[in-house]
């Protein structure tokens, strides 16, 4: 991430981001035959605090993942940075990239399997400040759509936003399975995201009897949640979008977190 993005991105997360020195941790595990490397982070100082796994977008875990994660965590919440391509996959264009993440979208129960294996590594992660009975999920982009699988899968985890995620599924949720609520928020101006596959989206959670929500932020397109996105016209950075996108975040979870 460039250094004015991250200054701009530091800024939009102004009421989660802390000034206290924050710990970066690999962890290292395998999923089937994939070698992974997911990032733990978090800020040691204080009392025990939510987990957050947050899948990043379609370049995969990286320096840039990894400084968002930061920003994201503070205080507030302990990150994990989940790989979900394996440690041999690290794209280094958007070539590479899409071809990582159509090779997962190709097949969602290897996706969804490396999902929760990071899930079950944040859940079990031992001499952090984690209350690991409040869990959650956020990605952006191909991330987003990440998350939405995880809880589409069933897993034991109090919420899951969405950033600007593609909506679709071959493996819709299904109705008594899904135990997370859900928020998926968009941009209203979002080419990759279609009336139609937010209208199928919107059939799917109402027939699966999800506590599900759905924003469109007016002005933005793919990418408003992204500080370094300057691709135009379709992925670009919306610091308005972004601001209220992580205020809703936050107001999510501590209602997630706070329920029975």
């Amino acid at each position: 991430m460039k250094p004015h993005a991250l200054v701009l991105f530091a800024l939009a997360l102004l009421p989660l981001a802390a000034s206290a020195e924050m710990q970066v941790r690999k962890l290292h595990y395998s999923v089937d035959a994939t070698r992974v490397e997911s990032v733990l982070v978090y800020d040691d100082a204080g009392a025990k605090r939510p987990g957050l796994l947050m899948v990043p977008n379609w370049m995969g875990v990286n320096e840039a993942q990894i400084a968002k994660a930061k920003a994201i965590a503070g205080r507030e919440y302990v990150v994990l940075v989940a790989d979900v391509y394996g440690v041999d996959t690290r794209p280094a264009n958007a070539d590479e990239a899409g071809k990582a993440a159509s090779a997962m979208y190709a097949d969602r129960a290897a996706l969804r399997a490396r999902v929760n294996a990071a899930l079950d590594q944040l859940a079990s992660a031992s001499d952090v400040p984690l209350d690991a009975a409040k869990l959650g999920a956020i990605g952006f982009c191909f991330g987003g759509a990440t998350a939405l699988e995880l809880a589409r899968s069933g897993a034991d985890i109090a919420g899951v936003v969405s950033f600007h995620g593609n909506l679709g599924t071959d493996l819709p949720a299904r109705s008594g399975e899904v135990r997370a609520k859900v928020l998926a928020i968009n941009g209203g101006d979002d080419q990759y995201v279609p009336p139609e596959q937010i209208n199928a989206f919107t059939r799917e959670m109402q027939g699966a009897g999800i506590d599900w929500q759905f924003v469109n932020l007016g002005g933005a397109v793919h990418c408003f949640a992204e500080a370094d996105a300057q691709s135009p016209p379709g992925c670009v950075y919306n610091e308005r979008a972004a601001k209220r996108a992580f205020a809703m975040m936050r107001t999510f979870f501590a209602e997630a977190f706070a329920a029975p």
